[in-house]
């Protein structure tokens, strides 16, 4: 079957559907810009696979990561953005206006684009791992550890955002346990010193996790030293990976500028990239804060930049 060459012109286009993505399409549509969004791999991004959110303004008894994405999708299309499933698979920003492969069968001509394609969490690939994510095991302490009051945690890694997340938890928990595969931290010497100071921060250097216990919630985990072989389980509630994140910025690779770890650039302050009428907002361009709050507001600059950028062109 040949794939098809269908074109489509569009004013703004939005990839992606987290708080981002959904947010840039309410304020755009709010402007008459006609968004369309394609919603990619994940409709609602990291925030379905989050359980309880108990820190997003405005819903006083907390929700579900699922369903307030369901209300952030409803609130969008409400203002009038056309929202689709599909995943971006190519990009062309050579010429204006630029082009967005669909599916690798569609392509999509625009006059600005905002991407809002999130990040991922890493993950150790134990298959106890996915079946608890939501149940007791999560990649973000700020998200989730106020669930963890007054209980035994354990959290696996050895940067600045495990250190961060260790310390954030040791006020709230008994005992964090935290795992390190080597015999040093990767954290900077300041956060190191915190994390060893810290009375209920228990460090196992040379540490891997062999499984997370416990049927429907954690109920333990079993470790093993890599240089002794010896191994033992620890009963805790709670078990939090923090070794890293990955943006979701691939195929934009060598066409906007990035760090090191994949994080589109934004001139601060702002959404743009380096490319004129291209637009960043999300996880994808934030490896600091990581909320939800954060990536909505990012989605409202991106879509108030791009309503700008189009008005000094005449696009609007």
């Amino acid at each position: 079957m040949e794939k098809t060459t269908e074109q489509e012109k569009v004013s703004l286009l939005i990839i992606g559907s987290g708080p981002a993505g959904y947010t840039a399409a309410i304020y755009a549509s709010r402007a008459n810009l006609k968004p369309v969004l394609y919603q990619g791999i994940q409709p609602g991004g990291q925030l379905t696979i989050t359980t309880e959110v108990e820190n997003y303004p405005g819903y006083a008894e907390g929700v579900q990561g699922p369903e307030m994405m369901v209300d952030f999708e409803k609130q969008a299309k409400r203002m009038g953005a056309d929202i689709r499933f599909g995943l971006a698979t190519k990009v062309d920003l050579s010429v204006r206006p630029y082009k967005v492969e669909i599916d690798e069968e569609k392509w999509i001509e625009a006059d600005s684009i905002i991407i809002a394609t999130g990040a991922s969490a890493k993950w150790l690939g134990l298959p106890s791992e996915e079946r608890l994510n939501g149940f007791g095991v999560s990649a973000c302490a700020v998200c989730d550890g106020f669930f963890f009051r007054n209980k035994e945690v354990a959290i696996v890694g050895a940067g600045d955002t495990a250190a961060e997340e260790a310390l954030y938890l040791s006020k709230l928990c008994t005992n964090v346990h935290m795992f390190i595969r080597k015999d040093q931290m990767k954290a900077s010497k300041v956060m190191q010193d915190r994390v060893l100071a810290t009375p209920n921060i228990k460090v196992y250097w040379n540490t891997e996790t062999d499984e997370i216990l416990g049927e429907k919630t954690v109920n333990g985990v079993r470790i093993r030293n890599n240089q002794t072989g010896e191994s033992q389980e620890i009963a805790i509630n709670g078990f939090f990976v923090a070794i890293g994140h990955q943006p979701n910025s691939d195929i934009f690779k060598g066409l906007l500028d990035m760090d090191e770890a994949g994080y589109i650039q934004t001139t601060p302050g702002t959404s743009k990239t380096n490319v004129e009428g291209v637009f960043a907002a999300g996880d994808v361009q934030d490896k600091i804060y990581r909320q939800a709050v954060t990536a909505a507001g990012s989605g409202c600059m991106a879509a108030l930049d791009a309503e700008r950028y189009l008005s000094s062109k005449g696009l609007h």
